[in-house]
């Protein structure tokens, strides 16, 4: 779970029009710092997202295709579309995860996680710089113009070992995410229609509540499951 909540901290693009910064290049740590700053700014968001993973051990990759939406203080909803219906959805308070063709939902308190600061730093909170050693490394991910920024934790981590984000320089989103987990494995997002600060007619206060459909399966942590 927590490896989930760390990609959302990470895999949020938008296309927000704002005056380009007056150095649009600089230092790894000014990118750093710039990119936080940016979301401190941000209320709510929505973006479509491809998801790469690949499994270095079976040596496949495979790809889903969904709609995100976020909004503060907490509140996010990850849409899975494809290749298979899933839902993550947050109040702000409770995480549920559900399982469509297993039928099956999966349900966590937030306040029982401790959250990493590249999870944080979404919401305004955490310093970047004061967890990740920063370097630029361009040309690895995304296009030519782009910024790609190197993460790697100041302590060593079990979820992941190092951490991308393909930054725009004209205004500093976050276009694509990448992480590097403890078995080497890459989790690759990236993001379209991107939509920030708007009163959209699909984000309304039911998109982050959900009810577990009668009939499915609840497991929570420390029980096997119980049926409603």
């Amino acid at each position: 779970m927590l490896e989930l909540l760390l990609a959302i901290a990470l895999q949020v693009g938008t296309a927000n029009p704002v005056a380009p910064p007056a150095n649009p290049t600089g230092t790894a740590a000014a990118v750093v710092v710039r990119v936080q700053a940016y979301y401190q700014k941000i209320d709510k968001l929505q973006a479509n997202f491809r998801q790469s993973y690949t499994n270095v051990i079976v040596g496949r990759t495979s790809t889903s295709d969904g709609r995100l939406y976020i909004q503060k203080p907490g509140k996010m909803r990850w849409w899975y579309r494809t290749p298979e219906e899933k839902h993550f959805f947050s109040d702000g308070e409770t995480l549920w995860v559900y399982d469509v063709p297993n039928q099956q939902v999966f349900k966590q308190v937030l306040r029982d996680q401790l959250l990493p600061v590249a999870v944080t730093f979404l919401y305004g909170q955490g310093d970047l710089a004061k967890d990740f050693v920063p370097a630029l490394d361009p040309g690895r991910y995304g296009v030519q113009g782009d910024v790609v920024l190197a993460l790697t934790p100041k302590q060593p981590s079990a979820q992941y070992k190092r951490l991308w984000l393909v930054v725009d320089p004209t205004d500093y989103h976050v276009k694509e995410s990448i992480i590097l987990d403890g078995s080497d494995n890459v989790n690759h997002f990236k993001f379209s229609r991107l939509k920030i600060n708007a009163d959209a007619k699909d984000v309304v206060a039911k998109t982050f509540r959900f009810k577990p459909p009668k009939g499915v399966k609840i497991v929570e942590p420390g029980a096997p499951g119980a049926n409603e």
